[in-house]
């Protein structure tokens, strides 16, 4: 009788013993969700998988040395304010700056001599097919020391450009047409075009039209209170 009583005390505390086991095991597996497998996770995890995000470059915060030295520039030599766009002569945020905002720079700024506007070229190709052509046929116009009237032509004409356009242009403009057909067809200012366009990507411009004003960026067809705003800090 004792032997039996014996015997039913062991299996009892085995099972006791299983039981305790299971449930600290159950413990340690919740447990375990919450902690990424018992290592140091995130503090701000939602218990969410997230797959790793791709890495954007952000746009500069600081000023940017941003070279002009081969671009056409409007405005005194030795102005204060240095403004640099990259711009595309096909987009329409471009044209709507030329409109709406740059007659108020020149006014206020450019023929008071306080700043200086310097253009390069970032042509968005995949959206723009004719805004490449364009930015070298200015080069060509520029070839004839007419690089702001030809600038002025494309903006205030934007919805007739064409491939075949270009040349009526020059010679509304007085051009030597025969000299300005000859260099638009030999491609000669391609590699300056290309080069505007990496130059922009380096300094963080990837949109149009962007502007570095003194070396700090304002993206957009921005109003003239924002130029304003930007210039004035520089004086």
């Amino acid at each position: 009788m004792e032997e039996n009583n014996a015997k039913d005390s062991f299996t009892v505390s085995k099972l006791t013993i299983w039981k305790a086991l299971t449930g600290i095991f159950g413990v340690l597996f919740v447990v375990s969700l919450f902690t990424n497998g018992f290592g140091i996770g995130d503090s701000g995890s939602t218990g969410a998988v997230v797959a790793p995000s791709a890495q954007i470059p952000s746009a500069p915060t600081g000023p940017v040395d941003v070279k002009y030295d081969n671009a056409a520039v409007k405005g005194e030599e030795n102005a204060e304010i240095v403004i640099v766009e990259f711009s595309d002569f096909q987009c329409p945020f471009c044209e709507r700056f030329y409109t709406e905002t740059l007659p108020q720079i020149e006014e206020n700024y450019i023929k008071t001599g306080k700043a200086k506007l310097a253009y390069r070229h970032l042509p968005l190709v995949n959206l723009h097919p004719q805004a490449f052509k364009a930015a070298e046929a200015s080069e060509c116009a520029n070839e004839q020391g007419k690089f702001w009237e030809y600038h002025d032509k494309i903006f205030e004409n934007q919805a007739l450009l064409s491939n075949t356009i270009f040349s009526t242009w020059a010679g509304e403009l007085g051009l030597d047409i025969e000299k300005f057909d000859e260099c638009l067809s030999s491609g000669k200012y391609q590699d300056k075009v290309s080069k505007d366009m990496s130059d922009a990507d380096s300094y963080g411009a990837s949109g149009t039209p962007t502007f570095f004003v003194n070396g700090k960026i304002l993206v957009g067809a921005q109003p003239f209170s924002a130029f304003q705003q930007a210039i004035e800090a520089e004086l």
